[in-house]
Parts: structure tokens; sequence; C-alpha cells
């Protein structure tokens, strides 16, 4: 903070302008993420069986906005197959191809590890959710996958091809700061018969039961976890947002109350520095009548100590240019300002041309 003026320093600002957005942006997530946690543990659960469609008919809207199935991956029609693993099939298929490389980072003159994807395509197939018990026929179809969170696939296949070093290339790579590490291939899959868990809207369609994308902002999920699992992991994620919340808020709480208490400091100082002034000028005054000495006929320049002699001497840290130099030496140990009661720590000679 600017001692002069009381303003805070642009650091200062800044950092309370960061901690404030942050503050914001963080509580803004939290709230999200525990409006959904709250949804989640107040959405229905629904079994797959055979009673399922009769339920969903009788339901008003013949539809349940917010519910939790559990079951496994069922196909429809075809089927998608690994083009890496034999006899593995599935209904989503990611392809991912990533660069690795090595950044130099000019600022802390280190190597960092960097990925980057340069290639990702996503295959899938209409599917179900069928019971565990294979003699139910009764199944969900599972409308727009893609849309859901916590989508966790799984990794059936991940190869490093590795760049080919040649002399003259790690020479190019040191002069540019890029060293190429390799390419990262990898292949994931909802495979059949994997436990998946839906959150959704659960509907019954002309005859067909659909879990689809939930209506009122509701979160949609699909995941590979259990209901529970999908539950604590949700709350976790609540609970670092909501300390991330707290810190950048105590953060900007603590910059603003430093720079109010400054600001504070500054007011009270100005405030007895104006008093103190005020005073030394009435003293001054009393001075000039005992001295029988005419306000008008003092040069402003004159020590206000003795009123006779030139001002000679600035007095460092208050930096009050008010006295002779022989007036100076005249003054009781430990040495003060005659305007601010300030303790002389040093006396520079001022000298007039």
């Amino acid at each position: 903070m600017d001692s002069s003026s009381g303003k805070p320093s642009t650091a200062q600002v800044v950092v309370l302008a960061t901690s404030s957005a942050l503050t914001a942006l963080f509580y803004t997530i939290y709230k999200s993420r525990a409006t959904t946690v709250a949804r989640l543990k107040e959405a229905k659960k629904v079994s797959i069986d055979q009673d399922l469609k009769s339920i969903l008919s009788e339901t008003p809207g013949r539809c349940v906005p917010y519910a939790v199935i559990e079951g496994v991956v069922r196909n429809v029609k075809e089927t998608l197959s690994s083009q890496f693993v034999e006899n593995c099939k599935g209904v989503i298929e990611r392809l991912t191809l990533k660069e690795e490389k090595m950044v130099w980072n000019r600022t802390t003159h280190l190597w960092n590890s960097t990925e980057k994807i340069i290639h990702q395509r996503t295959n899938t197939v209409p599917f179900a959710l069928g019971s565990h018990d294979e003699g139910i026929a009764a199944a969900v179809r599972v409308v727009r996958p893609l849309d859901a969170a916590e989508l966790d696939l799984e990794t059936t296949y991940e190869n490093f091809h590795p760049t080919v070093q040649s002399l003259t290339n790690v020479i190019g790579h040191f002069i540019s700061g890029e060293r190429p590490k390799g390419i990262h291939e990898t292949e994931e899959m909802l495979r059949l018969g994997d436990s998946v868990t839906g959150v959704g809207e659960l509907v019954l369609d002309n005859n067909l039961i659909k879990l689809q994308p939930p209506k009122q902002g509701f979160r949609y999920f699909l995941t590979r976890l259990d209901y529970d699992s999908l539950l604590r992991k949700q709350r976790n994620s609540v609970r670092l947002w909501r300390v991330l919340a707290l810190v950048s808020g105590a953060t900007a709480c603590s910059v603003l109350l430093f720079v109010l208490w400054r600001k504070y400091v500054h007011h009270r100082r100005s405030q007895k520095e104006r008093s103190m002034l005020e005073e030394f000028k009435e003293q001054q005054k009393k001075r000039m009548r005992e001295l029988n000495i005419e306000e008008s006929s003092v040069s402003p320049t004159s020590c206000t100590v003795c009123l006779s002699q030139e001002r000679s001497c600035v007095f460092l840290e208050c930096g009050h240019v008010c006295a002779c130099t022989q007036c100076y030496a005249a003054l009781p140990p430990p040495k003060k300002c005659p305007i601010c009661r300030a303790t002389i720590d040093r006396v520079v000679p001022l000298y007039n041309s």
C-alpha cells in the first residue's frame, strides 16, 4: 500500500480481484455440484424386471422424471468389435491418438511433459440395459449415451510409438524448444456385459422403455460405478469445490481487511499530523506575540524555531524542512521534528542556490 496516499498497491488490487473472481467461480460450481448430489439422493431407484413396463404405464405422463437404474449392457442389433483384441465386443468404442512431447520452459529452465490429442473418434451402436438375471427379458434402451457425465470406458488396448531420433533432429529440437517423445494410441470400450448405472428420465415410449437426458436441468449419468460409489464420488467433488471456495474467499477477505486496516491507519496518521500541525502553528503564533514580531515580517523560509535563520536541513524520515542547523543541534535528545514529533533518524543539509 502506498504509505503517502493510503491507496492499495497494484499487487493488492490484483490479488483481491483475482481471489474474488475465483471465489465466485468456485462457489457457483460448488452450488451446482451440491444441487446434483441432492437430486441424486432424491432420485427414484427402479428395478429392471417384468413389471417395469406396467409400472410406467400407470405413472402420470408414463415417465419417471429422475430415476436410477442398474443393469448390464446388452446389444440391440449390431455390436462393435475391438480393432486390437480378439472376441472383445462392445457398444461404445473410442480411439484416441495423443502426441507426447517435452517443451522447454524459458521461465523455469526445465523440460515439461505435455500431451495433445491429434485424433479421436467415437463409435456407438444402439444398446440397452438389461437385468442381471438373464431370465428377465425386460430392457431399457439408452438414448444419447455420449451426452452423459461420468461415462468411464474400459481401456482395452494401449500402445506407445516412440519417435525415432536422429542427431539432426535432436539439435533441431533443442533449438526449437520442443522435443517429441512419441504417439500414444489407446482404445476404450463399453463392453457387452458391463454393469452400468444410469441416472436420467425413464419413459415409456410406444411400448419401448427409454433412459434419456432428463429435463429441468437435472444431470444425466451413465457410469460403470454402482449408485453408492457414484454418489460418494459426487460428494467428494462437492467437498473439494467447497474447500476451494472457502480458501479463495478467506484470501479475498484477508486482503480486503488488510487494505481497510492500512487505510484506517493512514487516516488516523493524517488526522494526527493535521492536529499536530495546527498545534505547532498556534505555538508559533504565541511565540511571535511573545517576541513582538509581526507575522507578515517573517519569511516563509525562516526557521520555525528561531524565526530568524533560514531553514537549512531536511529531517528524515518525515521529510519536513522546518529548522536551521543551529536549532536542530539545540533540540534535546531524542531529537524529534518540531512539526510532526517524529523521531529524526538522520539529517540532510539543504543548500539554497
